[in-house]
Formats: C-alpha cells, structure tokens, sequence
C-alpha cells in the first residue's frame, strides 16, 4: 500500500486523539448496550460502554480505530533502566456494511482493516532510544486482531500481543532491539470517564471506550545489539477505541500514566488547544491501592512547564519537565523526562511525529513523600492537528 495511504490512515487515529487512544457490535446484544450506526456505516459510542472482561480485551471491529498501548519502566540486575513502548493500532478503512459489492470472490489480498504498530526501548542508562515502525493489512497471515476463546491475539508480521487468563505476553524483534516480555495484572481494569464512556469533545459522540490495565508486574528480556538483559519492574496498558475524532481547532494533547511508590496511579489527558489551555473534556483518573478508580476533571488538574526540549530531528520544542497538582487527591509531584530525545520521528510506514519517553517523578500525596516512574505522550507540537485534517 502507498506510503501515502498508510500515512493518511495514521492521520485519522492521530485526529481520534488517546483513544488512546479501546464492544463489538455482534456483542452489543450480549452486553446490553445500545450502539448506534454513525452515518458512514461505522458504529459510534454514545455513551457507558459497561465493558465485560476478557471480551472486551479483544478487538471491536465495527469502530473505525482501536489500539492497544503498553509502556513500561524496567531494571536489571545491575540496575539498568530500561524503559519500552509497544503499541498495536486497528484501522478500519472499510465501513462494516461496505464489503456487500465486492467480487465473489474476493481477492485474498481484500482487508477490511490495516494493522500498525509503534516500538521502542529507552535505555536510560545508556542515554540511547531505539525506535521501529510496522504496518501490514489483516490478511494472508501478514497481520491480525483476534478474540477466540477467552484469549485475545493481535499479531503483525513478527510482532504480537497474547492476553489471557495467564497475563499479557509481548514480542517484538527489530533489527536493533527486541521486547520479550509477560506482564501479570496486580489490578483490575480502570474504566476511565463514565464506566469507560471517555467523552473527547462537546457533543455525545466524540468520545471513546478506553480502559486501563494500570499495575502490571512485569518479567521478561530486552534486547539491544544483540545482547540480551533479563529485567523487571512495571508497566501499563491502555485499550480504546471509536469512530469520532477530535473537534477542529485542537494543537494536540499531553498524556501522562504514573505509577507511584503507594501502589496508586494517575492517568491524565489534557487535550490543548493552540494558546496552550485545555478544553473542558480533559480528564483523569485516580487509582486508589485497591485498584477503584476516581474520575478527574479538568479543573482539578494543575500542570506547569519547568523546563523543554528541542527536537534535532523535527525541530519541534517539547517539554521536558512539569509540575504537577491535582488538589482533590492532595497530590503534587515534579516530573521530569529520563531522557529529552525519546521523539517518535517521522520514518518507514508513516510519518507521524510525536514525543512517547519514560519519565520519573518525586512528590507528595495527602502530606506523605511518594516516588516513582511513568510514560508521557506529547503529540502536536511539531505541527497542529488541524494541519493534518
């Protein structure tokens, strides 16, 4: 497929914002959840997506963009700290009903839906980031979203993701580095918004299904240049999926998933606008040690620039450090990159740009001192949204 087809499909997830940015609608009877067609032929979400679990791990074919988003910060043994990112994406670039006037038969090369993927390794120590790209269409083997039998695979070429009752397992091999890792849930899934209903902009459809794995014990090998580093420690996954994307006008958004040394997490999703305020749909959750989630909004969030960081590569300015309050949970924390460059530019099947880095923070949560490591996304700022609609 042309380099300009792939490029416009990420265009459209980039527009859906995190949604992150993730129920089939052949199981909205069995979920008891009304699913209204969209007027291209796409399923929209309109409201509480009351998600039913291992189920709804799997892919939701009849919405237009869906992905599943693993970040982590890991260590060694000798205390190497490693920090990754892998990131499956589902775009569907045939409407559910659009398929009733092909050819019988249809070539084996037809696919309703386009597989990407994203993958990274920070070596913090080593100041290094590796990063590869990967897109295939779901078909003939070369890629795929699958629910069978209680047990969720999604697979593209020689990368793949398997969650089941045993945990998540991750693989990815590049030329440069690999991700062999078994991640096992100390938490339940967070429904972020209103029971997962994640709202994205003013009026009821622009919104996503999105959840949170947000403690996850992580095990496994990262390998760079061949060699190969056993480590452990903590990572997260996000799933969402949509139809809808973003109101016009946006520059981009800033996402931050922190894990603190109490056993609590903090997700934020502060979309921006191009004079640097956040809408009324940006948003957050608490996670108490129990794993019960406390939706935020925008109003309780306090986020500060400290410090920024020029791209080499695209020129854009990112921020590097912030301070961070969010006074209904009596936390403040200053956060800072563990590395500037951990920049996702622009190169093989697509070319968005967009900041993803392990970061570290330190703080205080109702009076008690609190540490910790987490990931943040940073997208527009090497161009507007809107330059890419």
């Amino acid at each position: 497929m042309a380099a300009e087809i792939i490029r416009s499909l990420f265009h459209v997830i980039r527009r859906c914002g995190r949604i992150h940015a993730a129920a089939v609608l052949a199981a909205a009877a069995m979920l008891s959840v009304p699913y209204p067609a969209a007027a291209d032929g796409y399923a929209q979400v309109t409201g509480p997506c009351s998600l039913v679990f291992p189920r709804d791990h799997g892919p939701h074919p009849d919405h237009k963009t869906e992905w599943w988003y693993y970040t982590g910060n890991l260590r060694t043994a000798a205390g190497r700290h490693l920090g990754f990112q892998l990131t499956f994406f589902r775009s569907r670039i045939v409407p559910p009903d659009g398929g009733k006037a092909l050819p019988v038969p249809a070539s084996g090369w037809r696919s309703d839906n386009i597989i990407l993927g994203h993958a990274a390794v920070s070596d913090i120590t080593g100041k290094r980031f590796s990063h590869a790209r990967e897109v295939a269409r779901d078909t003939l083997g070369m890629a795929s979203a699958r629910f069978t039998e209680g047990r969720t695979a999604v697979t593209l070429k020689s990368w793949s993701l398997e969650i089941g009752p045993e945990g998540h397992r991750l693989r990815a091999e590049t030329g440069e580095f690999g991700i062999d890792l078994t991640l096992r849930p100390e938490k339940p899934p967070v429904l972020h918004g209103d029971a997962g209903y994640s709202r994205k902009g003013s009026s009821p459809e622009r919104a996503s299904c999105y959840y949170s794995m947000t403690r996850l014990a992580a095990r496994g090998t990262i390998t760079l240049d061949g060699e190969a580093m056993p480590a452990d420690g903590l990572a997260w996954m996000d799933h969402e999926f949509s139809t809808a994307p973003l109101e016009p006008g946006l520059a981009g958004w800033d996402w931050f998933s922190l894990q603190l040394s109490d056993r609590t997490e903090v997700m934020i999703y502060l979309l921006r606008f191009p004079d640097g305020t956040f809408p009324p749909a940006s948003s957050g959750t608490f996670v108490d040690r129990e794993g019960r989630g406390r939706h935020l909004v925008r109003d309780d969030i306090r986020v500060a620039v400290e410090s920024e960081w020029k791209s080499p590569h695209s020129g854009a300015l990112y921020p590097s450090a912030w301070r961070l309050d969010i006074a209904p949970i009596s936390l403040r924390l200053n956060v800072r990159a563990n590395l500037p460059d951990q920049e996702m530019a622009g190169d093989g099947a697509d070319a968005i740009v967009y900041w993803e880095g392990s970061v570290s923070f330190s703080g205080r949560r109702s009076g008690a001192l609190v540490s910790g490591d987490g990931y943040v996304e940073l997208t527009g700022y090497d161009a507007p949204l809107d330059v890419l609609q």
